[in-house]
């Protein structure tokens, strides 16, 4: 895609290659090919394999539609800049192509940055309130609203796994999976400390309070990805789902926990009234899990060998919500910050996650 210069101050100028990641006639083609496949009569036969090429074919046209969007406004501003000759009119219509073409090509630079391994991949996302009790609780079932919130907006299913409610209000922990695209690809900015500082709803005295909680995202595994799993290390409790307050929501025992020996890492489900459902629930995230830590010792091993000193710091403290005495939500890994803390709570994060993308280049 070429664009020529515009006289208009807004029209983008020394726009980035990004070589074939956006290569149109290959993705065309690719296109192409899958819903061919997608026409014979045993594409069903594999439900699983049906699946990754929607999936995938999904993926292809969010590359596609917005490149074309983006060559056919480039083309229209060419036209009328060759036209314009001075014309005001038509200069004022340059600045609004020009404007929708920059905010285009912004999208399709956070593409490029969400093209990693696992980028692609639905989350499991996990929210564990820290010490404070009932106003840590209250904290962490706010950020679950948040991205419960932000998952919506962008047409995401959520499912949540497992949840421990406080005792007297708000959530002790959390588990949830995100599914949606690149859904990984954006929640892996989310991963550490997040703090709240606040005037407490629970403090008769009106105090100000700090609260923490810990936010994890984990990149779900595709099936056929080989993890091994020996059953003998795994030690597995069912027991009654609980509600608010621990009161007990099932008669039967089909709450599933699944404790991985070797390693500590503990999975838990009560969300379906099925033992096995809750079983296989648990098992998808304990694969994950340990696949994540392989990678991890991977990548630090890699990091050791090539002289990399930099410190991979998994829990730290990212991100300071406000709420009194003067509002503002900053992230201190890229110093985005905003004073709308109402929008932010009702999902809208993009701006704290499209920094870090950026920064991470």
């Amino acid at each position: 895609m070429k664009c020529c210069p515009a006289r208009s101050r807004n029209y983008p100028r020394n726009l980035p290659t990004y070589g074939g990641f956006f290569d149109l006639p290959v993705l065309i083609e690719r296109i192409r090919a899958a819903e061919d496949q997608m026409t014979l009569t045993d594409f069903w036969s594999d439900q699983a394999k049906a699946n990754k090429l929607i999936k995938e074919l999904k993926g292809l046209k969010a590359k596609v539609d917005p490149l074309k969007e983006a060559e056919k406004r480039a083309a229209d501003a060419r036209e009328l800049l060759e036209l314009s000759a001075g014309d005001a009119d038509l200069e004022a219509q340059i600045e609004v192509e020009s404007g929708l073409l920059a905010q285009i090509v912004a999208k399709l630079e956070i593409q490029v940055l969400l093209s990693g391994q696992y980028d692609d991949c639905n989350a499991l996302l996990s929210l564990n309130s820290g010490a404070g009790g009932t106003e840590s609780c209250d904290w962490t079932s706010l950020l679950f609203r948040m991205y419960t919130r932000w998952a919506e907006n962008k047409g995401y299913k959520v499912e949540v796994y497992d949840i421990l409610h406080g005792e007297e209000a708000g959530i002790k922990n959390v588990s949830i999976r995100i599914e949606g695209e690149k859904a990984y690809g954006y929640l892996r900015a989310e991963k550490g400390v997040h703090r709240l500082v606040r005037i407490s709803p629970f403090d008769a005295n009106k105090r100000r309070h700090t609260s923490f909680a810990s936010v994890d995202v984990i990149p779900e595994i595709e099936d056929d990805v080989e993890v091994a799993i020996n059953p003998d290390d795994l030690k597995v409790d069912v027991f009654r789902s609980s509600g608010p307050g621990g009161q007990s929501v099932n008669t039967a025992d089909s709450a599933v926990r699944i404790t991985h020996i070797p390693t500590g890492i503990v999975t838990s489900s009560q969300v379906e009234r099925s033992q096995l459902q809750n079983k296989a629930r648990c098992m998808r995230v304990l694969k994950a899990k340990l696949f994540e830590i392989k990678e991890q010792e991977l990548s630090s091993k890699l990091a050791a060998e090539s002289g990399n000193k930099q410190k991979i710091e998994w829990g730290s403290q990212i991100r300071s919500y406000v709420f009194q005495p003067y509002q503002l939500v900053k992230d201190h890994r890229t110093e985005a910050e905003t004073g709308n803390v109402q929008k932010v709570m009702d999902g809208e994060i993009d701006l704290f996650i499209e920094a870090f993308l950026k920064m991470r280049v």
